[in-house]
């Protein structure tokens, strides 16, 4: 019997349900195959990353979720939540119910600094923190020291704009934001005064995007601070400004905040936040185990336009930091049956193929790069692997049900999606009442007690 027609339907597990798990049953669901899709999640909430990555004060970008459930509505879908691959169920066991097994579980982890004092009290890593105060389950016991002066944070990506954004607003420019009710009781009692995001190249190559710039001129507390020597270019930066229009604009906005800055229109502001180029951590210092210093070294780039590499040059100043937070990417975790580069970070695979049967992609693919639509193009080129497979695919017991009779005697409460609309009900309407979009259960025992 030929796969992929109604009387044979492509079987596909989909592990993840974040942007590129979503993508690739769209893919799958646009193709002109018969196929279910089961895809899985731990937690019995979906949406990955647009749920608890992005940062609370931009709502619009959570708005690609009525997309997600358009797909959900495929009569081909199903979603299998509070399951987790590898503790709940096996790689073994996906491989002999599904023709192919696509892993879209993203990036969990962080890249380290290897410097001395990284593990230090108060060193955090940005992904803790913005899974901290956007509500996610596995972080919402953690606790972060705010109540000295100085914060600092490495790297200059869109996660770091969004903690020091965070750290830089009012409880007012917050509190009607889906952001966890912990969170903004932190940050309400926060004595940080001073936010230093520091890179270790120039403005032209930092890599937060021009909106996110834009952004950092209009927070009601604080003024940005740069020093103006940071922006005058070489020959080899205004190169790389002609090959990148949007790092062009992020320059530009930042002479435009300096100018302003220059001017006295942020006088009044009581926090300052500093962007700080052309400079690397080696070290984190402090008595009784606690952070209270980084060590930086001033750099000097060299290289050709578009290949600009950073070098020490030996200066070393200190900074006092109260609370420091490394935003070096993010870092993929290993999965038992599963082939994975250690030293990317990523499933070994190419093309989004990690062997017949078995694929992958977003972040767990090919690495942390781009935004929530990079997903898109990435999960639909392993998709065209995958069906380039057709005829290769095998599913010993093609039903999902003995699947779900394992996970009932093992006391696993299945979510699907039906039930996470009740959550998502509940979340929005307990929001309402607090004046806030949305009030995000931050236990996967309150969000299973919605459904009981």
């Amino acid at each position: 019997m030929t796969l992929g027609t109604p009387e044979n339907p492509l079987r596909v597990a989909i592990v993840g349900s974040g942007p590129s798990g979503f993508y690739a049953a769209e893919a799958l669901f646009k193709s002109e195959h018969a196929v279910h899709v089961d895809m899985y999640e731990k937690l019995p909430v979906p949406f990955g990353l647009v749920r608890s990555g992005v940062a609370p004060d931009h709502p619009k970008i959570k708005n690609v979720t009525r997309i997600y459930d358009k797909i959900a509505s495929n009569e081909g879908f199903r979603f299998l939540g509070n399951v987790t691959i590898g503790q709940d169920l096996t790689v073994e066991d996906l491989k002999s119910h599904y023709h192919a097994v696509l892993f879209a579980s993203g990036a969990s982890s962080d890249r380290r600094l290897n410097i001395p004092g990284e593990d230090l009290d108060r060193s955090y890593t940005a992904t803790e923190f913005v899974a901290w105060y956007n509500g996610h389950p596995d972080y919402k016991d953690r606790v972060f020291d705010l109540s000295r002066e100085n914060a600092v944070i490495i790297g200059q990506g869109n996660v770091a704009v969004d903690v020091c954004r965070i750290l830089s607003k009012s409880v007012e420019e917050l509190k009607a934001t889906d952001i966890a009710d912990h969170a903004l009781e932190a940050l309400a009692e926060s004595k940080i005064k001073n936010i230093y995001m520091i890179g270790r190249r120039g403005p032209a190559q930092a890599a937060f995007t021009p909106q996110e710039a834009k952004e950092l001129g209009e927070l009601a507390l604080t003024e940005v601070v740069i020093q103006p020597e940071d922006l005058e270019l070489s020959a080899a930066d205004e190169a790389e400004l002609e090959m990148n229009p949007p790092k062009r604009k992020n320059v530009a906005m930042m002479r435009d905040l300096l100018a302003k800055s220059q001017a006295g229109e942020f006088a009044d502001k009581p926090r300052k936040l500093h962007l700080m180029f052309f400079k690397s951590p080696v070290a984190l210092e402090g008595e009784n185990g606690s952070v209270e210093r980084v060590i930086l070294e001033r750099n000097q780039l060299s290289g050709e336009a578009g290949a600009q590499k950073a070098r020490g040059t030996g200066e070393k100043t200190a900074l006092d930091s109260g609370i420091f937070f490394r935003s070096v990417g993010y870092r993929g975790v290993p999965m038992e049956g599963v082939p994975f580069r250690e030293d990317w970070g990523v499933f070994h695979n190419e093309g989004g193929r990690i062997e017949t049967g078995m694929y992958t992609a977003g972040w767990i693919k090919r690495g942390p790069s781009g935004i929530i639509g990079t997903n898109k193009p990435c999960s639909y080129d392993t998709v065209k692997a995958l069906l380039a497979d057709l005829s290769l695919l095998n599913c010993e017991i093609p039903s999902t049900e003995p699947l779900v009779e394992k996970l009932q005697s093992r006391q696993v409460r299945v979510v699907s999606y039906a039930d996470w609309k009740k959550i998502d009900a509940a979340e929005l309407a307990a929001g309402e009442a607090k004046g806030k979009s949305r009030s995000k259960f931050t236990s996967v025992e309150d969000m299973l007690a919605v459904l009981n």
